[in-house]
């Protein structure tokens, strides 16, 4: 029986702290509401600084516990985790797309990216012990062993709350740490409270998993600098990143990073064009645009420009725009007005500074037009910021070292695209671009379990996904035995 009381199952106004249902400290609510409809879809807690210590309280009191319990008792919980969310996935499908603004394919995908987080999770296994002689004296061993870094702080973003929570929850709870989630208050409750109450109902030990909802302007420095968590996974844009940093830092904490990305594709002259303008168009619209992997800049060589935009353009004007509630719906509204006002602003300072409006540049409500942007340059506002949306800039080039100089041109290294039919220079190409992730003949938009996943640049510090997600959840430990008996003599 769940210690959520049959008025919570209806509600997401409360905070989970060390396996407990409780009101915020401050007694206030934030309004969750849906970006389609503008209804409010719920009332969540406004945590404060206090919640947030008593949230990393009770996972440090239940971590000693949680990791002695052994691996293969932890496989078992997390596996009943993984049972119960796939259990409710039409519930959290749903949820995507009422407080998220997802369309149903985008919600589905990352609900299964999700569940797939959890599978490759519970595979995970530390390097086994090892034992090495010592180089200097006789009769030492040396036995590296890898444990668990302690508390994990999550701090996840609100385009895919839930998969963006998930890949660091999920190995983080196999490798033997607790956790302590604060998502984005667009998103809170597919972001953290839903697999709080998944928690919940599988009996999960108090305070392994902890889920705080609050405005990171209130208790967001909480979050990334308390003295007690040893990793803080973040996800979010640059700017915020380095502050997350700063206050994890000032803790000695590790900050495992994935921040902003100016997404390049690259189009060489040899393309099939109506295919490389398919990619463009999957890449650049996507969840609206509003994707830290999309293709932010199309750079296009000039023998198959004019031909790339209008096919470009083509796609944009087919895309449904819509309620993505509603059935036959492939593109919805940005998350708030802030992101609105922000995409719109970009639009017209770049035609302003000499592009041309092909097609969109224009919103109602928070449905802001797949907006397609021809004559571009690389330092034209919407192509040298992210900026997070339905805009595609295309910049025309002559050559493709000119491609890859504009590519590269940028703070940015995140994901990139190269659409070349030459395989043998398109892998040239690509091993030149500045990024962590670059995606021959394909749109950037793409997250495997077993390929990581992160930036270069001011895009990020480590990386998640498989083995790669280790380094920021365990750390090895160096235990030296002396098994004979020697001489001691003070150092000199």
């Amino acid at each position: 029986m769940s210690k959520q009381s049959s008025e919570a199952d209806a509600e997401w106004s409360r905070l989970y702290i060390d396996g407990e249902w409780t009101g915020p400290s401050s007694g206030e609510t934030i309004p969750v509401e849906n970006p389609a409809t503008r209804e409010t879809v719920a009332e969540v807690p406004a945590a404060t600084e206090d919640d947030v210590d008593a949230a990393y309280e009770a996972a440090d009191a239940a971590q000693p516990e949680w990791e002695a319990m052994g691996r293969e008792k932890r496989v078992e919980l997390v596996g009943a985790f993984l049972e119960e969310f796939e259990a409710r996935l039409a519930e959290v499908v749903d949820l995507l797309v009422r407080e998220g603004g997802s369309t149903q394919g985008k919600a589905g995908q990352e609900a299964t990216i999700a569940m797939v987080d959890f599978q490759t999770a519970l595979e995970l296994e530390p390097p086994e012990e090892e034992v090495r002689d010592s180089q200097f004296f006789e009769g030492k061993k040396h036995h590296i062993v890898h444990e668990p870094v302690g508390v994990v702080g999550v701090i996840s973003p609100w385009n895919f709350p839930l998969h963006l929570t998930t890949r660091a929850l999920a190995p983080a709870l196999v490798l033997g740490n607790t956790v302590v989630v604060k998502p984005a208050s667009d998103t809170p409750i597919t972001g953290g409270l839903w697999l709080a109450r998944v928690a919940d109902e599988v009996g999960l030990p108090d305070g392994v998993v902890n889920v705080v909802t609050g405005r990171g302007s209130d208790i967001g420095d909480r979050m990334a600098g308390h003295p007690i968590p040893r990793t803080i996974s973040f996800t979010g844009s640059t700017s915020v990143g380095k502050r997350v940093a700063s206050q994890a830092g000032s803790s000695i904490a590790l900050p495992a990073l994935e921040l902003g990305g100016n997404g390049p594709n690259v189009v060489t002259a040899d393309v099939d064009v109506e295919q490389a303008a398919e990619v463009g168009a999957v890449g650049s619209f996507t969840h609206q645009g509003q994707v830290c992997i999309s293709i932010n800049r199309h750079i296009v060589h000039e023998d198959v420009y004019d031909e790339y935009v209008d096919r470009l353009v083509e796609h944009a004007e087919s895309l449904t725009v819509g309620d993505p509630a509603e059935d036959g719906v492939d593109f919805g509204p940005v998350v708030n007005e802030s992101q609105r006002d922000d995409l719109l602003a970009y639009v017209e300072q770049t035609v302003e500074e000499g592009a041309t409006l092909e097609t969109g540049g224009e919103a109602e409500g928070l449905f802001v037009e797949p907006t397609v942007l021809s004559d571009a340059t690389n330092d034209m506002a919407a192509s040298c910021n992210e900026h997070f949306g339905p805009v595609a800039p295309v910049i025309e080039v002559s050559s493709t070292e000119e491609a890859i100089e504009v590519a590269n041109d940028t703070e940015y290294g995140l994901a990139a695209a190269v659409q070349c039919r030459d395989l043998d220079r398109a892998r040239e190409l690509a091993d030149q671009v500045e990024a962590g992730m670059v995606h021959v003949n394909d749109h950037p938009i793409q997250d495997e379990p077993n390929a990581p996943f992160g930036g270069v640049k001011e895009s990020g510090l480590g990386r998640y996904n498989g083995e790669w997600v280790m380094d920021e959840m365990v750390e090895p430990k160096w235990v030296s035995v002396q098994h004979e008996d020697r001489d001691y003599d003070l150092l000199e």
